[in-house]
């Protein structure tokens, strides 16, 4: 009995020391299994990316430059291809871009280049068009309509912002305004610009360039910016109806027709001009435009206007300045008659002037 006992005791021992060595095992000396994780392959889109909008004009915007007499570069700036025919591509830029350039040279996106010629200019619209061999050109942009944009739109630019080194530069915006009115400097003197203002980056070398809508259709040309320390993202450009207006007469390489007033005009506050034609005004006058020179068989002249009266009045609108008022009467054509109202003296009259001269 006395061995049994200590069998039994022997036995319960030996399972304690296996349990405990089973334990031992398992805790510190036992692998664990790697677990595997499960990857899943996630797919993310853009739902407001303008990459097809783009697609459907990069290949139709190129890079202008432009050299003086002695192959020196003079400038440089951005056009697109608008047409295509069975010997030319055609090309809108501004008119300030390719001003007196003596060769004009074109970049595509596949940085082929060629050499262009300007077909026809106009100043005051600031558009030009240019041909180049057909062969040069791979696609062109389609027209959108810029009185159907609303403000806020998103919208974006194509251009070659400081010359070919940038070509192809994309810049994205929205319409910050319409029918804005910016004055800016001609050769003739002051001229007030209807345009687009928009928040998209326009520098230097993307005038010319197009303005787009997501659609991917050009709704203006690129012309200017406001360049102060103060003021950030304001670019303006030409609404595109205007520009189409005129291409058929730029083609064929004829002068934008516009009617002549027939006098030389000066701002109110040219304190100088009075002087040297010894011109009294009204002191109340504080707008207008005055008439120093009216030239002969001019629509001026046949009106009865003379030399010191002020025109304050055109169709009823008031006349800021003279720039303002070469913005109100290059909005009629030739034949047409307006209503102008003067200052002769201090006293105000009204006549009727037949816009039937031209520019």
């Amino acid at each position: 009995m006395k061995k049994i006992v200590q069998y039994l005791a022997l036995s319960l021992l030996l399972v304690l020391i296996g349990g405990g060595c089973m334990y031992v095992y398992l805790t510190y000396f036992k692998e664990e299994t790697p677990s595997v994780k499960e990857v899943k392959k996630v797919n993310i889109t853009e739902n407001e990316t303008i990459k097809s909008a783009i697609d459907k004009v990069y290949d139709a915007v190129v890079v202008i430059e432009t050299y003086d007499d002695y192959n020196n570069q003079a400038g440089a700036g951005t056009g697109f291809v608008y047409k295509i025919d069975d010997k030319y591509g055609y090309i809108i830029t501004n008119h300030h871009v390719v001003s007196g350039a003596k060769k004009i040279q074109v970049t595509n996106i596949a940085n082929i280049e060629i050499e262009a010629k300007v077909l026809g200019s106009d100043e005051y619209s600031d558009i030009a068009v240019l041909a180049v061999n057909k062969d040069f050109v791979s696609k062109k942009v389609e027209f959108g309509d810029s009185t159907k944009s609303e403000l806020g739109d998103t919208l974006f630019t194509v251009g070659s912002p400081l010359g070919k080194k940038y070509l192809g530069t994309v810049t994205k915006g929205i319409l910050s305004g319409k029918d804005r009115q910016v004055e800016v400097q001609l050769t003739n003197g002051s001229f007030i610009m209807e345009v687009l203002q928009t928040d998209s980056a326009i520098n230097p070398g993307n005038s010319g360039g197009p303005l787009l809508n997501v659609n991917g259709e050009v709704i203006g040309v690129t012309s200017m910016k406001l360049v102060q320390d103060e003021i950030e993202g304001m670019g303006f450009a030409i609404p595109i109806e205007l520009v189409t207006s005129i291409l058929s007469d730029l083609e064929q390489g004829k002068s934008i027709e516009r009617p002549l007033f027939g006098a030389q005009l000066f701002d109110v506050d040219k304190s100088y001009y009075l002087r040297n034609y010894n011109i009294e005004l009204d002191t109340n006058l504080t707008s207008g435009t005055i008439l120093m020179k009216i030239e002969n068989d001019s629509p001026s002249q046949k009106a009865g206007l003379q030399a010191g009266d002020v025109v304050v009045k055109v169709d009823g609108k008031k006349v800021d300045n003279t720039a303002h008022f070469r913005y109100l009467l290059y909005k009629h054509h030739i034949g047409d008659k307006i209503k102008v109202v003067y200052n002769r003296r201090g006293k105000e009259k009204e006549i009727s002037i037949a816009l039937d001269k031209k520019l």
